[in-house]
């Protein structure tokens, strides 16, 4: 069982076709051919971890070393194991919002082996240096080996440069109760990157410290080739080498300095997939080939939207799947506790992204000539809305949040260009999380924003789509600490479904989603090997007709994690 799950050839071939940059290449393949010739050592080494767990110190918060850079200091380690058991597939907060380690078949698991030295180790210098491995081996997944993250990331003041895969939080919202962003989520697989980013909230040198900057920008390759070929049989739409642009800024009011207890953030997340090959479907049993530009001109119409996709002509948008979100947060924090009111405004094109289309064309002649200011002003839905309230102390309720997510509207039901006859201009058909030229807002099956738009590896017609993302739901989440051991969570969502625009339901339907989990720390005076053992349980359930019917199952999940000191 061992060796089938070791297949680090595969991983090398896999890696080894990313090209975007040359030191990019470089350092992927160099952490492949690492792997590879370990391999005949690597579960040896996960053994290693879990013998010398119990000499190795606990994962505890370290001072800063401002005399001298030492990398091979304060590398955190972490050895997991996980099982997945289900009445028929896996349910949906048991799968979601896991950065895609996760798998919908009856039976699955994983051993997971994670060696990382986190830049806040370097805290207290001008700059500091990151860098983490993180392999896991999994059973019943839709690959035999996932290397989940592997980076090196570098420091200079508030500034970062991240290059590889790593995993990124969610801004703006709880990474546990919450349903998840609608544009940069974690939902699915990293995706490999080049990063730069103000990841902490820098404060600007004016305006007396209320205004506070971060966000970042970034470029990157998806890696899901050889699951979309295995998935649609290439019968269906599938895409290669397809290129990853993500770009976000926030902005925060608010000053802790002078203790005032109100904070507004405000931010601006984008994506862009663009350049890659396609192959959509002829009509004749072909499959058309449609090749995506990789020049700098298309590098920077992913950066600022511009361009038109290959063989649009007297039509055109812009170039690659672009999409979005405006974000606000208002915050209240206490002594002892804080609540919160947020919304995540979702957009897949121009028309929702400003709420408004020009539509002042004239006919016959000048039917592409603009002739008067004249605009359409699209309805202000379709967007998330939450609150959150957050008690500090120890106790067995910590957090609730409740969201609403409304996702209908995408710009009306009607799409029309104006013609030589017809002047006016109407964009809607929005088509969230899909694309007619590539796959949509996917990676390795699983959707990169909300999971309540189901992802494409819920299809059983070996078609990779969005097929449902037209729906109304609520959602609760409950946590709670009652003492430093101890920490529970309790999700529950209903949803009614749609299906699309272009392939609705034939009538309404709905779901519940429930999970139950806990989490306790091991501990022990007389037996310190216990330190850092983590056991978590979950059970979730699935009721209704969008993910299949019922679902029921249960997840164990063990972990030990501490430090290195070399």
């Amino acid at each position: 069982m061992i060796a089938l799950l070791i297949n680090f050839g595969s991983i090398k071939q896999v890696i080894s076709s990313f090209k975007i940059f040359d030191f990019y290449i470089f350092f992927i393949n160099f952490v492949a051919s690492l792997l590879y010739n370990m391999k005949r050592y690597l579960f040896i080494l996960v053994l290693g971890l879990l013998i010398l767990s119990s000499e190795a110190s606990p994962l505890m918060p370290q001072e800063s070393d401002t005399t001298k850079l030492r990398v091979l200091r304060n590398i955190q380690y972490k050895v997991e194991m996980q099982g997945s058991f289900s009445g028929n597939k896996t349910p949906l907060w048991l799968n979601a919002n896991r950065y895609g380690l996760s798998s919908l078949e009856k039976v699955n698991g994983y051993i997971r082996g994670t060696l990382e030295r986190p830049l806040s180790t370097d805290d207290g210098r001008k700059w500091g240096l990151g860098y983490g491995v993180d392999v896991a081996f999994p059973v019943n997944y839709t690959s035999n080996v996932v290397i989940q993250q592997a980076y090196v990331e570098g420091r200079w003041w508030h500034g970062s440069l991240t290059i590889g895969a790593k995993e990124q939080p969610m801004e703006l919202k709880n990474m546990s109760l919450s349903t998840g962003a609608q544009t940069l989520g974690i939902n699915a697989r990293p995706v490999p990157q080049v990063r730069i980013a103000l990841p902490e909230y820098w404060t600007l040198p004016f305006a007396n410290g209320w205004l506070h900057l971060k966000g970042h920008i970034a470029y990157g390759m998806m890696t899901d080739d050889s699951w979309q070929h295995g998935f649609t049989n290439k019968n269906s739409k599938y895409s290669d080498k397809v290129l990853y642009h993500s770009k976000a800024g926030y902005l925060k009011i608010g000053n802790e300095e002078v203790f005032s207890p109100w904070s507004v953030e405000m931010g601006l997340e984008m994506v862009s997939l663009f350049g890659g090959t396609s192959y959509v479907p002829d009509g004749d049993g072909t499959m058309r080939e449609l090749k995506g530009g990789t020049g700098i001109k298309d590098f920077w119409n992913a950066f600022i939207p511009g361009g038109a996709d290959v063989e649009e002509t007297t039509y055109q948008n812009v170039q690659g799947d672009q999409l979005g979100s405006w974000l606000m947060k208002i915050k209240y924090t206490g002594d002892s506790q804080s609540f919160s009111i947020y919304a995540d405004k979702f957009f897949e094109d121009h028309s929702s992204m400003l709420q408004l289309d020009y539509d002042g064309y004239g006919m016959g002649d000048d039917w592409q000539n603009k002739k008067e200011r004249k605009y359409l002003v699209y309805d202000l839905k379709d967007w998330l809305l939450g609150f959150e309230y957050n008690y500090h102390p120890d106790h067995w309720i910590n957090d609730v949040v409740f969201e609403y997510v409304y996702s209908k509207y995408q710009s009306g039901p009607i799409y029309h260009d104006h013609t030589k006859t017809i002047a006016d201009h109407i964009g809607g058909q929005d088509d969230y999380y899909n694309h007619y030229i590539y796959t949509g807002y996917q990676h390795w099956g699983q959707v990169m924003g909300n999971p309540l738009y189901r992802s494409p590896i819920y299809n059983t017609d070996g078609k990779i789509s969005v097929n449902n993302n037209r729906f109304v739901a609520f959602h609760l989440g409950i946590g709670g600490h009652p003492n430093e051991f101890a920490n529970w969570r309790f999700l529950a969502t209903y949803q009614k479904g749609w299906g699309t625009y272009s392939n609705p339901f034939t009538k309404m339907r709905h779901n519940v989603n429930l999970l139950a989990e806990t989490t306790y720390n091991l501990h022990s005076r007389k037996h310190k090997w216990m330190k850092g053992i983590n056991v978590k349980g979950g059970y979730g359930m699935d009721f209704g007709s969008i993910l299949g019917g019922i679902n029921y199952g249960f997840q164990l999940t063990i972990s030990k994690v501490g430090l290195f000191n070399l």
